[in-house]
């Protein structure tokens, strides 16, 4: 016997089959949809995790060249710091050196202001003791001589001319001086014989000999120390100080002389 469905039963398959059929047309429309728009986010994101990527190495790299000059600046910077130290160092000493000298200079000033206070007595008793040697010298040159020291007594009183500068002029009277004693020189003069003013070659050979001769040769004399006069000598004589004008005039070459000398009691020349 044949059993028969019943409608209703049938009818619920044909619904199930219709879900059934509608479901799998929904999951084959939909899948494809969904699965796009999830790559696109992936690939979205994975775009937007490059580009972020790419600009925090930017960064890093920019860090990385702004650290690099700045290290590169602190090296610098430490070697010019180490140069000032050494310099620095170098200038300390030299301080310290000048201030040394400093201290020498001022002890110096000081003690010159105390020679100075010393010197100028000193120098005008010198000037004194050259004048009185020049007076009890030979008499040549007296004028030059004299107008010398007169010189030398006008400029100690002169305040702008400096202490040195001062002793070194009376120095150099003191030098001028020894010098005529080894050197010869023959000048024009005059000399006072027997109370007669004479015009005559005047010769001085060191502090020896002060003699003189006319200009024609016809009177030769010498100073006598003794008598601090003029004297005629001995026509003997007058070859001799003849010669010694023209050499100490460079007129003759310069050779031995025969000239008069006073020796005193003790058998020393005068």
């Amino acid at each position: 016997m044949t059993r028969k469905i019943p409608k209703a039963i049938t009818s619920s398959k044909s619904f199930m089959s219709m879900s059934c059929a509608m479901i799998a047309l929904f999951g084959v429309g939909l899948t494809p949809h969904v699965s796009a728009d999830t790559l696109d986010d992936i690939f979205a994101i994975s775009q937007q995790l490059n580009e972020q990527a790419r600009q925090s190495q930017a960064k890093i790299d920019d860090i990385s060249e702004e650290t690099r000059k700045l290290l590169n600046d602190y090296k610098t910077v430490l070697k010019e710091i180490e140069g000032l130290r050494v310099y620095n160092a170098q200038l300390s000493r030299q301080i310290r050196g000048q201030e040394d000298q400093m201290a020498q200079i001022s002890d110096s000033i000081d003690r010159v202001t105390a020679t100075q206070r010393q010197i100028t007595p000193l120098m005008l008793r010198m000037i004194d003791g050259l004048e009185q040697f020049v007076s009890l010298d030979l008499p040549f040159l007296l004028d030059e001589r004299s107008a010398r020291i007169e010189r030398l007594r006008d400029m100690m009183d002169q305040a702008n001319v400096a202490v040195s500068e001062k002793l070194s002029q009376v120095l150099s009277a003191y030098q001028i001086e020894n010098e005529y004693g080894r050197t010869m020189e023959a000048y024009s003069g005059t000399v006072d014989l027997n109370g007669e003013e004479r015009v005559a070659d005047i010769f001085r050979f060191g502090r020896v000999v002060l003699a003189f001769q006319s200009p024609d040769g016809e009177v030769t004399g010498m100073w006598n120390r003794d008598t601090n006069q003029w004297e005629e000598i001995d026509d003997s004589y007058a070859t001799a100080v003849s010669n010694g004008i023209r050499m100490a005039r460079k007129q003759l070459s310069v050779d031995l002389l025969n000239l008069p000398l006073v020796i005193d009691e003790k058998g020393a020349a005068q």
